[in-house]
């Protein structure tokens, strides 16, 4: 059986309980050997971040310690971005692809919100040479009547597949979770965080500590 990994890439600027259970989720349907979580390096379509490189890494370890499957911190990203180089998700699956051979599945795990704007990143038609895409969407969320770039409509609707075909197969289907509930904003996160709240029922505990002991968010 080939190799199965799931790619969560994100600024974790911080981590939250979304970020863990949207991986959980797809970790537990697709029966992958491993979750990979990817912090950015230069995010070329966010602000700059609050956090450092090295701590959002820091997080995102404590984020997702003890989890009932396998899961690494992948700073590869990160590693480009000290070399001043942007952070692009096509990179990132050439790379995995690269170091995973032909066979492997990879499948690059995103909510509904980055699927709206996928026409707008780099090469993103090219991703599912290498990756499935697989989005988690709040429930009620229609393909037909979500108002999807018509190009990334067609691409995504005509690559749907089930979870046993990714698992078996590398790349280029797509599947689309309509019962994920979980609505956080790492914005709205940092907002509580900056009025001295502790937003402890958004962001796992051992993260909220690290939070307080680096004086992260507070101004």
């Amino acid at each position: 059986m080939a190799f199965r990994v799931a790619l969560l890439g994100g600024s974790y600027d911080p981590v939250h309980h979304g970020h863990v259970a949207l991986g959980a989720y797809f970790a537990t349907l697709l029966q992958v050997d491993q979750l990979r979580v990817i912090p950015t390096g230069l995010p070329w379509q966010k602000a700059t971040l609050k956090a450092s490189a090295q701590q959002r890494a820091d997080m995102l370890a404590l984020a997702f310690a003890g989890q009932p499957f396998s899961v690494s911190v992948d700073l590869q990203e990160i590693a480009r971005g000290a070399l001043g180089v942007a952070t692009y998700t096509i990179d990132t699956l050439r790379q995995v692809r690269a170091e995973l051979g032909p066979q492997a599945s990879i499948s690059f795990l995103m909510g509904a919100d980055q699927l709206q704007r996928l026409d707008t990143w780099h090469e993103w038609q090219a991703l599912f040479g290498y990756a499935h895409i697989c989005v988690a969407a709040r429930p009620g969320y229609n393909l037909a009547t979500a108002g999807l770039p018509p190009a990334v409509a067609q691409a995504f609707s005509s690559r749907l597949g089930t979870p046993e075909q990714i698992r078996n197969t590398p790349h280029g289907l797509t599947y689309l979770a309509q019962d994920f509930a979980v609505d956080i904003s790492a914005t709205r996160i940092r907002a509580a965080l900056q009025r001295g709240e502790k937003a402890d029922s958004l962001i796992p505990p051992l993260v909220l500590d690290y939070i307080e002991q680096h004086n992260l968010y507070t101004s």
